[in-house]
């Protein structure tokens, strides 16, 4: 996901991007429409908390046969984990790649890559994104 007008500074060559606005970039990141309706299709309510993303895992991956499908819905999953993150570990925040990747760093400075982890979960549903979850909230 390229999102270039998000950072306005940026650190040093190669860094991530410093975003004017957290909250702003935080809500728009949140959205995952996609993800949110396909998870409402089945019930499944996305309130931002790790339990959501249990479910997630549970769901029949259809998707898997919609070739214009599965990249979305591998964003949004992405999109969707780093939003989790950064609303209940502490210190997590969101950062944006020079590129325009958006990333989420902890407040270990370690910098993990959700979009891709959520097309690795859309493709082949693994790692789980609860598991991911997990791995970064005790980090």
């Amino acid at each position: 996901m390229n999102i270039p007008f998000l950072g306005n500074k940026r650190k040093k060559h190669g860094e991530a991007v410093l975003t004017a606005d957290p909250e702003g970039v935080a809500a728009l990141l949140s959205e995952c429409e996609l993800l949110r309706s396909q998870a409402a299709l089945t019930g499944i309510r996305l309130d931002d908390t790790a339990a959501s993303l249990e479910a997630l895992d549970q769901l029949l991956p259809r998707w898997r046969d919609d070739e214009e499908i599965l990249p979305w819905l591998g964003n949004d999953a992405g999109l969707y984990l780093g939003t989790v993150i950064v609303r209940s570990v502490p210190g997590a925040v969101w950062e944006v790649w020079p590129g325009g990747q958006p990333v989420v760093r902890l407040a270990s400075g370690r910098e993990f890559d959700v979009v891709t982890a959520g097309h690795e979960w859309a493709a082949n549903g693994v790692p789980e994104l609860s598991q991911l979850y997990g791995e970064v909230a005790e980090a």
